[in-house]
């Protein structure tokens, strides 16, 4: 399975070229626009939770795909001694539901690390439903 890796400067502004560099990665995978949405979130978690988000920071942003799976790395610049969690905010609030999206999207997700850096990494399985209706070819 091949991985593509790019890291991208902490700046939120960056985002959409992560977003945009992931949609080109994957040319129409049938999980692409869920790992696209999956790249923002934790990449906009990374630049406003950790040291990604300061003065030189970056976070750098894996894809691994196959026909049946995309596994969604991204990997942060540390500096925080907060855990990602899924939040669970008020109705009126701005910010604290992109983990839960993730979770909600992905068929796995994982945190590793620590205070010194963490990757948030998301499993996209292909759903037998999309896998059936693929042309033949």
């Amino acid at each position: 399975m091949p991985t593509h890796g790019r890291t991208f400067p902490g700046d939120p502004r960056e985002l959409s070229s992560a977003r945009r560099w992931t949609r080109a990665t994957l040319n129409g995978h049938p999980r692409s626009e869920d790992a696209e949405l999956i790249v923002t979130e934790l990449g906009t978690n990374a630049v406003t939770h950790t040291a990604s988000g300061e003065g030189a920071g970056s976070f750098h942003v894996s894809l691994t795909v196959s026909e049946q799976t995309i596994t969604v790395a991204v990997a942060d610049g540390g500096h925080t001694e907060t855990v990602p969690e899924v939040q669970h905010p008020p109705l009126n609030a701005t910010h604290g539901r992109g983990l839960g999206l993730v979770v909600a999207l992905a068929d796995n997700v994982t945190v590793q690390g620590d205070d010194c850096g963490r990757t948030v990494t998301a499993e996209l399985r292909a759903h037998a439903s999309l896998r059936e209706s693929a042309p033949c070819s």
